[in-house]
Parts: C-alpha cells; structure tokens; sequence
C-alpha cells in the first residue's frame, strides 16, 4: 500500500530539517537552489531603507496602497487573503512598510535627478510611426523608390505588393513604437527627417529599406514616465550594487563548497 503523504505532515518534516541544518548547510542549499543572489538583493535593499523613516500615517497609507494592489476592498477580503497566504496582519503591515520605504528611498536618492536623466533619455524615448519597406532585391528596392517619388503608387499598395516583413500586413506602417526599441540605424535615420520625407534605398544587415517617417511624437515627462525613470534609476543602481556582491556571491559558494 502506497504512503499517502500530507501538506501539513510535509511542511512540520521541512520545518524539523531546517532546524537541524547549520549556517554551512543553509548556504548549500540556497545555493543549490540559485536563491542566494536573492537573498543578497533584499540584504541590499534592507540596508539602503535603514534610515529611511516611517510614520504612523504613512504606515496605514502604505498598508491602504498594498491591499488596493491585492484588490482586497473590505475587512472580510482582508482576513481571507491573509488565511490563504499563512499571512498575520503584522507581516503583512511590516511587508507594506518595507516597500512604502523603499519607495521613499527612491524618491530621495534619485527624485532631483529626473529632469536630467529624462534630457539624457529623451532622444530614445520619443515614438515614431513610419512606414517600411523591406526586400533582398536592389534592383526591386530602387524600382520602388522610384515609383514613390513619381507618384505612381501608394507606400501602402507597394508596401502590401513587395515588402517581405508582417509590415506588408499593415500597409508598410509600423508605430508608434520607442525609438530606442527599433534597430539602431532605423532609429538614427528617423530621428533626423522630417515627416513624410522619404529616404532612398538603406542596407540594413540582409536587408534593403525604404523608409518614410509619419510622425513624430515627442515624449512628455509626465507622472507615469516620471514613475518609470525613478524605477529606471533605481534597478541601475541595484545591478551596480550587485555587481559590486559578486565578490561575496562567490565566497559565500566557496564556503559552501569548502564546508
């Protein structure tokens, strides 16, 4: 007869084990299961929103601000999400908290550095629509650009006719899309014609373009983007702080390994 083994049974086994495993052991396994950069990120994080402060107001809007992101709308709501999660109502407030302050480290490291990061980011954050049309064949991409120039047919007609990409479903038109997202030459050619200005055949890797620039639509620093560079500041903050750990990542496995 097979053993039928039980969550409750399962988790009371782990927590025995755990109680059993020293420091060494603790570090092989989180090594083992790749979670020890994690735990070094959060120790990071932990020691960045030291000093920031929390008041007894900015508490309740934190704990208010994390469970409109569980969408939990009433004190019922509340009590069953936190029984589904073997969650207690002070981990979840000091859960609130902690990211209520790692947001406010945010915004007093890098807050006053926004309008000189967006000048900086500006050029590849700006959209563009443009149509394109794309082939192998020289000699067809010039017979194309020649037509467009005499007017004999529309981008959209030779677009759908010739163009060897999903732009060819669309009649040529791409965007809008971020500068920064589209190929560097692409980007680079947009950036600096004027709108429905055409440009003559392009080798672009194996491929010949013809491009027409639509529009322009020029970025606005606005609440939303505001919101993103901050996160933009911060994540590269993060990647250089953890860089700078990798010294320890390794001598902590060393010492797993060693041990």
């Amino acid at each position: 007869m097979t053993a039928v083994i039980q969550p409750g049974n399962i988790w009371q086994q782990v927590a025995t084990n755990l109680t059993k495993l020293s420091s060494a052991e603790i570090l092989q396994l989180l090594e083992e299961y790749q979670m020890l950069p994690a735990l070094i990120k959060e120790m990071v994080l932990d020691q960045a929103i030291a000093p920031i402060s929390c008041t007894a107001e900015e508490g309740k809007v934190a704990c208010e601000q994390l469970a409109q992101h569980y969408q939990i709308t009433s004190d019922e709501a509340r009590h069953r999400w936190l029984k589904q999660n073997q969650m207690s109502e002070q981990k979840f407030t000091a859960i609130a908290i902690r990211q209520f302050k790692i947001e406010k480290f945010k915004r007093l490291t890098w807050g006053d550095d926004l309008e000189s990061y967006f000048s900086q980011r500006k050029p590849q954050l700006d959209r563009v629509v443009y149509s394109l049309i794309r082939t192998n064949d020289i000699g067809i991409a010039q017979e194309i650009y020649f037509r467009l120039q005499a007017g004999e047919q529309s981008f959209g007609e030779l677009a759908r006719e010739y163009s060897q990409g999903s732009e060819a479903q669309t009649n040529g038109l791409v965007g809008p899309v971020e500068l920064q997202s589209i190929h560097p030459v692409l980007a680079k050619l947009l950036s600096t014609s004027q709108p429905q200005q055409l440009l003559p055949p392009t080798q672009l890797e194996n491929w010949i373009v013809i491009l027409r620039l639509e529009k322009l639509l020029l970025v606005q620093l606005d609440n939303a983007l505001r919101h993103r560079l901050l996160n933009e500041l911060f994540n590269n903050w993060l990647q250089a702080q953890m860089a700078a750990h990798n010294n320890l990542v390794q001598q902590l496995e060393n010492a797993t390994v060693n041990a």
